[in-house]
């Protein structure tokens, strides 16, 4: 059977050959796809699972002055995979691929004291990305109350050991109260469909 144009009863077409494309269906049909849709050989289409959302019950305090500290998330709004573990504050995904992972850091200083606000993502406890928040060093006599930071990288995960965990360090004057605010502050990531 040769043919460019199969068409049903009513004279619509169906499957249709011009040029060298392929035209299944019509404007306004829907096309059902039973089995797998191949692209070369290669599945098509995906999921971007396993993801993550995760945040703190309550401000996060007792930080040591301009020391990293890993932000401890304890609850999670979203873990397709269970891959965020709410005591370790670890992100360990189980599917190996390439990863979109973000941090949204508030930090709150009580008496107008911050200097900076630094925030990393880190993969298996080396920092791959940072960011900070805060006053150039010929300014260092001005303080504010409070900052935001945000962080994001596209990085690659093996599946099984690689974890990522999210830090910050908040530089204040001496003696000054401060804290990660639970407002603000959240972290997540999802595996990217390739």
């Amino acid at each position: 059977l040769k043919a460019d144009t199969i068409q049903d009863t009513d004279g619509n077409n169906i499957i249709n050959e011009s040029g060298n494309t392929i035209t299944i269906g019509a404007s306004g049909d829907t096309t059902n796809i039973v089995g797998t849709l191949q692209n070369n050989g290669a599945a098509v289409g995906g999921a971007n699972t396993p993801y993550f959302n995760a945040y703190r019950t309550g401000n996060q305090t007792g930080l040591s002055d301009d020391t990293t500290t890993v932000l401890a998330m304890d609850n999670e709004y979203w873990d397709s995979g269970s891959d965020y573990n709410t005591s370790t504050y670890r992100f360990t995904p189980q599917t190996a691929g390439k990863y979109y992972l973000w941090s949204n850091v508030r930090g709150i200083s009580t008496d107008d004291a911050m200097v900076s606000l630094f925030s990393s993502i880190r993969k298996n406890g080396s920092a791959i990305t940072g960011a900070s928040s805060g006053l150039s060093f010929e300014n260092m006599a001005t303080r504010f109350r409070q900052a935001q930071v945000t962080n994001s990288i596209i990085v690659g995960a093996n599946g099984s050991s690689d974890y990522f965990d999210f830090t910050v360090s908040i530089d204040v004057a001496s003696g000054s109260n401060f804290y990660v605010s639970k407002d603000g502050t959240n972290i997540g990531g999802f595996k990217i469909i390739e």
